[in-house]
């Protein structure tokens, strides 16, 4: 059992793992996006997916949210596999891109209803679980605002409202605080971990500000040329006083001179 800030307790599962990637690789024509990239992420992780632009962390999310296909390796969400058990896959995972996929014309729970929809919420269940989607992400008082009348900082919740709506065991969260100011970037940070503490979900979250990550990460995967050059518990990292960014700093340049020698 692991505490995370705020005194919420969230259980690790290593035993069964609810994200699986083997070999994953990722080619266009002759750049290689991702390369042979495997980890695995116990049930009720919170893991923090980093590395620089352009290090093929979003084109990794893309093909573990089953957007696109990978060139070579595996995907088990869940234990299902993304393309094989596409259906029970997408099922179980609720995605965050950087920018939320919303409707400005609509209102917070037309939408968050319209997106049930779509994701086979059960028609009897369908009532409840947008009304826990609204009020786990504080938008029961704007619900029925139109989206465009609404801060960014409402319209990231609204965006982890449709992700999360029809329950999934895993979310995948691409830079969830981009561009919100200091008080709503700690409101998004306690929201995922009220999500990980108290739903139990495991999450995948890529953002640049590494203290977003300590603030809420268990563990730290750092990626680069679309390697993998880190996978460790954020507490073994940043033991001795060592802060993250000088972790990132020491990895980035540990892989650049070894690519230069190279």
């Amino acid at each position: 059992m692991t505490e995370t800030e705020g005194g919420g307790a969230a259980v690790v599962d290593h035993a069964s793992p609810a994200i699986e990637v083997e070999g994953l690789s990722k080619r266009y024509g002759d750049f290689e996006a991702v390369r042979d990239l495997s980890f695995q992420i116990g049930g009720g992780e919170i893991v923090g997916f980093l590395g620089p632009n352009g290090a093929g962390k979003t084109t990794t999310m893309r093909m573990l949210t089953g957007f696109i296909p990978p060139t070579d390796g595996r995907i088990r969400i869940a234990g299902f596999d993304i393309f094989a058990q596409g259906l029970d896959a997408r099922r179980s995972i609720g995605y965050l891109p950087e920018t939320p996929p919303l409707y400005p014309e609509m209102n917070p729970k037309s939408y968050i209803e319209f997106v049930a929809k779509l994701k086979d919420v059960p028609r009897a269940k369908r009532k409840d679980a947008v009304d826990r989607a609204l009020t786990l992400c504080g938008l029961e008082d704007v619900c029925l605002r139109e989206i465009r009348q609404l801060s960014k900082g409402y319209r990231q919740r609204i965006g982890l409202a449709q992700a999360i709506v029809h329950d999934p065991k895993v979310l995948v969260l691409d830079e969830p605080t981009v561009g919100l100011d200091p008080i709503q970037i700690g409101e998004i940070r306690a929201l995922i971990r009220d999500l990980a503490a108290t739903g139990g979900q495991t999450i995948l979250l890529s953002t640049h500000i590494l203290a977003e990550v300590e603030a809420i990460c268990q563990r730290v995967i750092l990626i680069q040329h679309g390697r993998k050059v880190l996978d460790q518990p954020l507490s073994e990292l940043t033991s001795g006083g060592v802060s993250l960014e000088e972790v990132f700093a020491k990895a980035m340049s540990q892989e650049d001179s070894a690519g230069a020698a190279a």
